[in-house]
């Protein structure tokens, strides 16, 4: 008969048996199945892209494939979905060398950081190196753009519009000039409401003393106020932008429950 102590190391080890292959399914950073990458080159683009989960407290990913045979779009919102959750912070690159597809899909935050400008600006750079083969600079074009917009904050002026319906929904980002003006004129404000009060209240003699306590009454009544009726007033804003809309906006699109944003482009 086993002992309590045997019984306890038997189930722990059943327990860690079982748990192996949860902790194993994780989605790696890099997923090249494509085997365009050394693992020396994998090394460090894992580095880069840590540096950056660490910025936007999510993931990016990258994925090379030969074998996908749907959308490059369906694909990377999907395998993004699979990896951190519907509208979780990251992005992924998917590299599509057997339909020749180049797709970054974005969810959470990185919709923001990156606009359709800047997902459009980091596909050229990471284009003309897929064009030459130059698989590993393609993805640390990717990696190191990212990072860069992420590092500048989201646009002044961004909006995201959600291409089937044409609604936008405008994000007010304040800007370090912005802040810094609005405490300056705070301050200002401050002070002359200060100075107009005192000089207003402020007796030219300095000796008479107002007799407050013959002079000063007070009054007080109860008044409760009642809701009676409420109003929402709600429209559509046009799908087109409106001009002066500043740092451009993200193009946003739902699929299996969650939002995603992101563009692409044969190479």
């Amino acid at each position: 008969m086993m002992s309590k102590k045997s019984l306890s190391i038997f189930f722990l080890l059943a327990i860690s048996l079982l748990w192996t292959p949860i902790v194993g399914a994780a989605t790696p950073t890099i997923n090249d199945d494509a085997n365009l990458f050394t693992s020396e080159q994998v090394n460090t683009l894992n580095q880069q892209a840590k540096e950056i989960n660490e910025k936007i407290k999510g993931q990016v990913f990258i994925v090379t494939t030969t074998s996908n045979s749907s959308e490059p779009r369906d694909f990377a919102d999907n395998y993004l979905r699979t990896a951190i959750g519907n509208d979780q912070n990251g992005s992924v690159l998917l590299l599509d060398m057997g339909q020749r597809e180049i797709y970054i899909s974005t969810s959470g935050n990185m919709i923001d950081y990156l606009t359709d400008r800047r997902i459009d600006s980091i596909l050229d750079d990471v284009y003309d190196q897929m064009t030459n083969a130059n698989y590993y600079a393609a993805a640390q074009a990717y990696l190191t753009n990212a990072s860069t917009y992420v590092d500048e904050g989201v646009p002044g002026g961004h909006y995201r519009i959600d291409e089937a319906t044409g609604k936008i929904t405008r994000y007010k980002v304040l800007t370090t000039v912005e802040i810094v003006i609005a405490l300056v004129l705070a301050t200002v404000l401050s002070i002359a409401f200060y100075m107009i009060t005192v000089s207003r209240y402020q007796l030219k003699s300095g000796t008479y003393k107002y007799p407050f306590r013959e002079k000063a009454s007070i009054k007080l009544t109860d008044k409760t106020d009642r809701l009676t009726n409420s109003f929402v007033t709600t429209r559509r804003i046009p799908k087109a932008p409106p001009p002066g809309s500043g740092g451009g906006g993200s193009t946003t699109h739902s699929s299996g429950g969650g939002t995603f944003g992101g563009g692409g482009r044969s190479f």
